[in-house]
């Protein structure tokens, strides 16, 4: 039986290996990592700790007696307390020196940053991988004319390969961010019940410079370059608010893409991979939804909107720390995770597989190409002697003419016949259409296409070639 609610991004939607970052087991297992380095470096700072006491918790710095801790958490209303006297039970003789002089955000906060930087990694991989994909396609399809459009009105033609130049240059914008939150992520460190170091002080005697090093020795066994210079009980809850942005940015890009495909499969030209035995509606058969590209509009508004929550956290922290951040975060920096996660993996997916309707490509260009030839058709027409400002008003007539056929009949459209039969321009049909070539009228769009692969692209996928894997990305669901 399934009776109590259950969380769709887990189930539906995000990845295992993002789901283990902030799993119960990964946050609990990183708390007993902490109290060992806080031991440890208490030791070597000259605190009555022992090696034997380090080796006990080491020991089972794996195990998390769940069942124990929500009974005493249950008696104490205190989850790090619960934990401590859980932890302390499977290691007795080091249960005196566990959590000492620390308080419950060396911890909480320690780990929320371990956390989200691992997440921030996880997520990097898969932008370049994305990019990866995108970058292929790109390239191959980068002498394709296709429509340009803008307010979603036929405009200059651009190409295929062009246009997935923009999906994949928003990426790369995002792919700074997150390397740069990666690099500047500090650990909170020691710092007391209003980020003083108070305790630490006392226990070493008055000796600032053991409470500095307790510190650098604590981030350098956590895998930190060190820990906020100052501080409350708390890191700055606009740390959280950074990396939300951050991902949310990602949400605008991978949806602005998925906009697109929307709009690009309405008209038959782009389509997300379609499975052979998928379903596009239960009532019509026939039906072809773009399920994939939907599901990450969804899953980036959620994104988006989520990240408003830590921004409302950071304003509303009173002086060295209150607790309403508490339950908050809680939901609102795994969710956001576990969403971004979904969505890109989705993003993945798509890129992977992206098919290309050329004929349907071709057919709207011809059907729009006329109207967006006449200045190189009047350029002729005046070569040959016409008056370049008669032959404007006549294609204007033309221009208007051919468009009601188009929208009021239904016709295809016949400008450039109009145009031929008209003895001011003196051209014939075959002289008209011989100025046709979609590929004239793209512009730099080919050429764009390869510069930017080779400037901008290939450079981040060389430095983070590690990261790329030929695995293509399976919807759960």
């Amino acid at each position: 039986m399934k009776n109590t609610y259950e969380s769709p991004l887990c189930s539906r939607y995000a990845s295992d290996a993002m789901q283990f970052i902030f799993s119960p087991d990964k946050k609990f297992q990183t708390w007993h990592r902490l109290w060992i380095a806080l031991a440890r470096a208490e030791m070597q700072l000259g605190l009555p700790v022992t090696q034997e006491q380090i080796d006990e918790m080491e020991l089972h710095k794996d195990e998390i007696d769940y069942e124990y801790a929500a009974e005493m958490e249950k008696k104490l209303r205190h989850d790090v307390m619960a934990h401590v006297h859980a932890y302390g039970r499977q290691c007795p003789k080091a249960m005196p020196i566990i959590h000492l002089g620390a308080t419950s955000c060396y911890v909480g906060d320690n780990t929320d940053i371990i956390l989200m930087r691992e997440g921030l990694e996880l997520i990097r991989a898969e932008l370049v991988n994305v990019i990866s994909r995108l970058a292929a396609f790109a390239d191959k399809y980068k002498d394709l004319p296709t429509l340009g459009f803008t307010h979603f009105q036929p405009a200059q033609l651009t190409t295929v390969g062009k246009r997935a130049t923009l999906w994949i240059n928003d990426l790369l914008l995002d792919l700074d961010e997150v390397n740069y939150r990666i690099s500047t992520l500090k650990l909170l460190g020691s710092k007391g019940t209003t980020g003083t170091q108070a305790s630490f002080l006392e226990l070493f005697d008055g000796d600032h410079e053991k409470c500095r090093e307790l510190e650098r020795l604590i981030a350098e066994e956590m895998g930190f370059d060190g820990c906020f210079s100052v501080s409350g009980q708390t890191y700055s809850r606009k740390i959280d608010a950074g990396v939300l942005s951050t991902l949310s940015g990602i949400a605008q890009s991978a949806g602005k893409f998925a906009t697109d495909m929307r709009l690009l499969s309405h008209l038959k030209e782009l389509e997300e991979p379609f499975e052979e035995k998928q379903i596009g509606s239960s009532a019509m058969p026939y039906k072809r939804n773009p399920m994939r590209s939907e599901r990450i509009c969804s899953l980036a508004r959620y994104v988006m909107a989520d990240a408003q929550n830590p921004a409302m956290t950071a304003y509303n922290q009173w002086f060295e720390r209150t607790l309403d951040d508490s339950a908050n975060k809680r939901i609102s920096i795994p969710e956001a995770f576990l969403a971004t996660d979904a969505l890109l993996n989705i993003y993945l997916n798509i890129a992977s597989g992206i098919r290309v309707y050329e004929k349907v490509i071709e057919k709207h260009i011809e059907n729009e190409l006329p109207f967006m030839a006449t200045e190189n058709i009047m350029m002729d027409a005046v070569k040959k002697g016409g008056d370049r400002q008669q032959l404007h008003e006549r294609i204007r007539i033309h221009s208007v003419a051919a468009g009601a056929v188009v929208k009021e009949q239904g016709l295809e459209n016949d400008l450039i016949s109009r145009i031929a039969s008209d003895p001011l321009f003196g051209l014939t049909e075959e002289e008209i259409r011989r100025s046709m070539d979609a590929r004239a009228y793209v512009g730099r769009a080919p050429q764009q296409v390869t510069e930017f692969l080779e400037q901008d692209v290939k450079p981040v996928l060389q430095r983070f070639a590690s990261l790329l894997s030929d695995k293509g990305a399976e919807l759960k669901v």
